[in-house]
């Protein structure tokens, strides 16, 4: 046997070797960009910063506690000068409500039935209205007059608005009528006895109520409401026994009243 054909294989020994480049990009490569010598560039576009938002504008005064307490201040200091201008002139002028007075009461056809506690009568009454006041006049509104007695009205009658000049009288008619009107049993028997007496007398009462206003020259009050009393105002009924008698004022006259406010 030769020594060529008995020579052994070579031991190859470490890393393979790399493989060539062909074999390791089985792709081919992407083109290179188009170019296009004579277009322009785009041009840049305009940065873009954002604006913050405009703060709201205050309100003059808003929510202000010194500005709100002079406002306050303003009004209270003008509410006192009105109140002290009025209550100075008040002083000055002295409003006085008005005299009045029954001067005379004529009745015919008093009936007092007993029996069924009905009265029937027609009252004609005067009464005088003084004012006493120097600088100022007086209106008269929504005035209303009733006869009494006791506690039971027995008629009522409105009258006319009216105004009065500073210290003026004048003379107020005024008629109430009543037909069969209720009365209780105690108001029976206290007419009853007084018309026994002596001079036959019967103690009746009249009220006026009125809206009053007080004027001098531009300057004006508000309405008050007037109440005038007239207490046991004595009116003497001739024939008091029949069932139908005639009555008059007695006592000295006028008959004050009282007036309020």
């Amino acid at each position: 046997m030769s020594s060529s054909s008995g020579d052994p294989k070579p031991v190859v020994t470490g890393y393979p070797a790399p493989l060539a480049a062909a074999a390791a990009y089985p792709y081919p490569a992407p083109p290179p960009p188009s170019y296009y010598p004579n277009v322009a560039p785009p041009p840049p576009q305009p940065q873009y910063y954002p604006r913050p938002y405009a703060a709201a504008a205050a309100t003059p005064h808003a929510y202000n506690p010194l500005f709100l307490r002079r406002l306050l201040s303003v009004f209270v200091a003008l509410f006192l000068l009105v109140g002290l201008t009025v209550f100075i002139v008040w002083l000055v002028l002295r409003p006085r409500l008005p005299e009045i007075g029954v001067t005379s009461v004529a009745v015919s056809g008093f009936n007092l039935s007993a029996s069924e506690q009905q009265l029937s009568a027609d009252f004609d009454l005067n009464l005088t209205v003084h004012n006493p006041n120097r600088k100022m006049g007086i209106y008269y509104d929504h005035v209303t007059a009733a006869v009494h007695y006791g506690t039971e009205t027995i008629s009522e009658a409105s009258l006319a608005p009216f105004y009065q000049e500073k210290g003026n009288t004048i003379a107020v008619r005024a008629r109430f009528v009543a037909v069969g009107e209720y009365v209780d049993s105690d108001a029976v028997k206290g007419i009853r006895s007084d018309q026994s007496r002596g001079d036959g007398s019967v103690g009746f009462r009249v009220s006026v109520l009125a809206w009053v206003r007080f004027r001098s020259g531009a300057w004006r009050t508000r309405w008050h409401t007037m109440r005038v009393y007239c207490d046991d105002v004595p009116i003497g009924l001739k024939n008091g026994t029949t069932s139908s008698a005639s009555g008059y004022l007695v006592g000295s006259t006028p008959k004050k009243c009282v007036a309020n406010l």
